[in-house]
């Protein structure tokens, strides 16, 4: 099988048929294989009546033993998540090149051969578009997604205009290697670069109006999209050693904390002594130091000890857990022999 399309939905009945016929169209003039790989993400609209039905039209029509244009269905019981679908198409493709779309019709099927050709014969592992030119409403989206596109770019290092876009082609290898889970759809690039697959290139694709329905994302995204990106970089960075994080700052704080606790005390001694010093030659009886305890800097020096043992701790608990891991020594290996 030469391309597997996955295609993840939510509520997307009324586009569904014209899209396989757009994938159809582009892909069946060339002598590619392929297969599209429908994932109904708990959609209560009948789409998942109309995947079986296109299914069932599309079989009939094929020539007896021709694997072209086949459509496999996956129905969630509930709404999973992107993610969770990408996951499962990702699992069931057999196709060398893997290309994800959207299910709303902004993504243009024309795309494909190209895409197909710049993993079979330009040797990325992975291709993501670029929507240069968008229809999207541009304060609920555009603008947010430049912010959030140019952050992802300084974190992760991976310089890509448009990180979340629908439209991407992979390497079998790239989809089988990588774990998509919660909402790290977006974040697929990054996830394949630390799995070794650093070859990633862009293609701009062109962007279409949605035609049916509205968009099932809204605002919240860019903050979960931060949130996720947080989370990915620290697993990556720090996963199998926190210690190396909690740890550092940890011994930090607490030292520092105690420091300034310990410079606190020996100030207060120094100067009850030269004060003492000073009552035994004047005669002075009325001077009064200030307590060690009436000063707010002694107890931020006390927080800063607290937090910093708890910081140390949390690492240590963590190293346990990570070191005890079923997963502690999974690499991903290239070849061998």
């Amino acid at each position: 099988m030469d391309i597997s399309v996955v295609i993840s939905i939510f509520n997307e009945k009324e586009s569904l048929r014209e899209l396989v016929g757009g994938i159809r169209e582009n892909l069946n003039h060339t002598s590619l294989s392929y297969e599209i790989i429908m994932v109904s993400d708990g959609s209560t609209d009948g789409s998942w009546e109309e995947i079986q039905a296109i299914a069932k039209e599309h079989l009939e029509s094929q020539a007896p033993g021709s694997p072209n244009g086949l459509v496999h269905g996956i129905c969630f019981r509930r709404n999973y998540g992107k993610s969770a679908a990408l996951y499962c198409g990702f699992e069931a493709a057999q196709g060398d090149v893997v290309i994800t779309m959207d299910a709303d019709l902004q993504d243009d099927p024309k795309e494909l051969p190209e895409l197909y050709r710049m993993v079979k014969e330009d040797g990325y592992d992975l291709v993501s578009g670029w929507k240069r030119k968008r229809y999207d409403n541009t304060f609920t989206k555009n603008i947010p997604s430049k912010i959030y596109n140019a952050t992802a770019r300084k974190v992760t290092g991976i310089k890509l205009h448009d990180m979340n876009c629908g439209l991407k082609a992979y390497k079998k290898d790239v989809v089988k290697n990588i774990e998509v889970y919660g909402e790290m759809h977006r974040y697929i690039p990054y996830l394949a670069k630390e799995a070794g697959f650093s070859n990633i290139g862009e293609k701009e694709v062109t962007h279409h109006k949605r035609k049916f329905g509205k968009s099932k994302f809204g605002m919240s995204r860019f903050v979960n999209g931060y949130l996720d990106l947080l989370t990915l970089w620290f697993l990556q960075k720090f996963g199998k050693k926190p210690m190396h994080l909690f740890g550092v700052w940890g011994t930090l704080m607490f030292l520092l904390g105690g420091i300034i606790a310990l410079w606190i005390i020996i100030r207060k001694l120094v100067l009850q002594s030269m004060m003492s010093s000073q009552i035994a030659q004047q005669g002075f009886t009325d001077i009064k130091l200030r307590a060690v305890t009436d000063q707010p800097l002694f107890y931020l020096a006390l927080l800063a000890i607290i937090l910093g043992a708890m910081l140390f701790l949390t690492g240590f608990i963590a190293e346990m857990i990570s070191r005890n891991s079923a997963q502690r020594n999974t690499y991903k290996i290239r070849d061998r022999f």
